[in-house]
């Protein structure tokens, strides 16, 4: 068994403070019980690829540097795993979204760069992110071997997949993503709805838990409404926790990490894959002749 806890929370324009809060976030999750504790993609800002803006590159740091080192002393005081998902800055000119996990010790296990970016209306990262060029990652912490990827990788099976065949025993998925405030609310549920079921087909194929934490509030002037309605999995993608919709909140929830092996015996997708088949899927699109 591990206790994950997950902190939904609203940002502000300064780092310090959405720091200073998450901090206090955390130690109230460690004082629930919790272990394993994740934070929301980009924690320190607004999400602010809403717009193409050259000064908001002042809002990077590099990856471990100020907040892994603050993070680390946290965890290591209170004896938890962190989760934080940052804003690095590698080099002039080459800047990723990056998570970083802190061990229960204090230590600092690496990082994963998001592999998936996104150029949509009001998430406009490709003007920031260089695609990560880690790969997917497992990070052995104390409580457990834990996979992180981030927002836009959601969609993608083949992350999980094989974030999953590298001993990820928990998939995590820090997330920034909302209604624009313009939309109907058929709209609105069609989407969240999309959004979530893809993440608990992760787990239901992979026979993990999914771990998904994701802001809330209102931003970009009023017009992006961050959904919250973070969720904790099981196994088989059974719902074991979910978040409102419009409320900050610190949730520690009981995951045990034996159903992998239960699930995956009586459902054995991983036995029954045809590996040799699958080559075409490195293809971008396959043309009919």
């Amino acid at each position: 068994m591990v206790n994950v806890g997950i902190v939904q929370m609203t940002c502000t324009a300064n780092p310090d403070e959405n720091l200073k809060k998450a901090i206090e976030r955390i130690r109230e999750a460690a004082a629930k019980g919790a272990q394993i504790i994740c934070l929301q993609e980009l924690f320190r800002s607004l999400y602010f690829c809403d717009v193409e803006d050259y000064d908001n590159f002042k809002l990077a740091e590099p990856i471990p540097g100020p907040t892994t080192e603050t993070l680390s002393t946290v965890a290591k005081e209170l004896g938890v795993v962190i989760i934080a998902s940052l804003f690095e800055k590698r080099t002039s000119g080459i800047y990723h979204n990056t998570t970083a996990v802190l061990d229960a010790d204090g230590a600092y296990l690496g990082k994963y760069r998001k592999m998936h970016i996104p150029d949509d209306p009001a998430y406009y990262e490709k003007f920031y992110f260089t695609p990560g060029d880690l790969g997917y990652k497992v990070f052995k912490t104390r409580f457990g071997t834990i996979g992180v990827l981030i927002c836009w990788d959601q969609w993608y099976p083949e992350g999980a997949r094989i974030t999953s065949l590298m001993g990820a025993e928990i998939l995590f998925y820090p997330t920034a993503i909302g209604w624009a405030t313009s939309q109907d609310e058929a709209t609105n549920t069609e989407q969240y709805n999309a959004w979530q079921t893809i993440q608990r087909s992760h787990s239901v194929a992979n026979g993990v838990p999914v771990v998904s934490v994701n802001r809330v509030g209102l931003e970009q002037n009023g017009a992006m409404n961050f959904w919250g309605g973070s969720f904790i999995t099981n196994a088989f993608g059974a719902i074991q926790y979910l978040a409102s919709h419009d409320k900050e909140e610190v949730h520690v929830e009981k995951i045990d990490l034996e159903q992998a092996d239960r699930y995956r015996t009586h459902w054995p997708f991983l036995r029954d894959r045809r590996i040799d088949s699958y080559q075409p899927i490195t293809k971008r699109f396959i043309d009919e002749d």
